[in-house]
């Protein structure tokens, strides 16, 4: 059977990672921020997101148990600001991300937890520095100089807040136009 048969989707391994959804009003006015500037690429806003921890690729009886795991994982509900622009990769920049302000305590102790469910998932943890970031934008061949103006002006913009009530483990489908994601469950705290 082809690789895409649903009846072997039981069977597939998936990209997957924990993330906080936007709400649709703070996605629309992420989208709205689009510099129109030759060889970035907006993400659309229903793709917008805040990735907590990356799992990679998970076998079945591997999501199951982070299934049950993530399951677990408990915060009190927070407000988090969206404030602020930037862009990772230095002179070239591949990345245009929105911020969250500082974050918030709450955001880094569910980060924290959702690490701690991995590894009793018998997972390996992401052990990456956690940058908490709205990807909104993917860049190619692009100087960080043309990315300038878009930089400034939106260096202190506040385009929204929202309240954290849970977060969602989401797919990843790899694809030429940037990966799809899909939810695969909600946790709500």
């Amino acid at each position: 059977m082809p690789r895409g048969d649903p009846g072997l989707r039981c069977c597939v391994s998936k990209r997957l990672f924990a993330g906080l959804e936007l709400p649709e009003s703070c996605r629309e006015s992420l989208a709205a921020l689009d510099p129109g500037v030759k060889g970035v690429r907006w993400l659309p806003a229903g793709q917008m997101h805040l990735t907590l921890s990356f799992f990679g690729s998970v076998e079945p009886a591997e999501e199951e148990r982070l299934r049950q795991a993530l399951a677990e994982v408990q915060v009190a509900a927070f407000f988090l600001p969206i404030k602020g622009v930037g862009v990772f990769g230095g002179a070239h920049p591949t990345v245009v991300w929105a911020g969250v302000g500082q974050g918030h305590p709450h955001l880094f102790a569910l980060h924290k937890r959702i690490q701690d469910a991995v590894l009793r998932a018998g997972l390996e943890p992401d052990l990456q520095p956690f940058h908490p970031h709205i990807t909104i934008g993917r860049a190619k061949g692009v100087s960080r100089e043309a990315l300038l103006p878009f930089l400034r002006r939106y260096a202190e913009a506040e385009p929204g807040l929202w309240k954290v009530t849970g977060f969602a483990l989401f797919s990843s489908v790899p694809g030429p136009e940037g990966a799809t994601y899909s939810i695969e469950t909600r946790r709500e705290f």
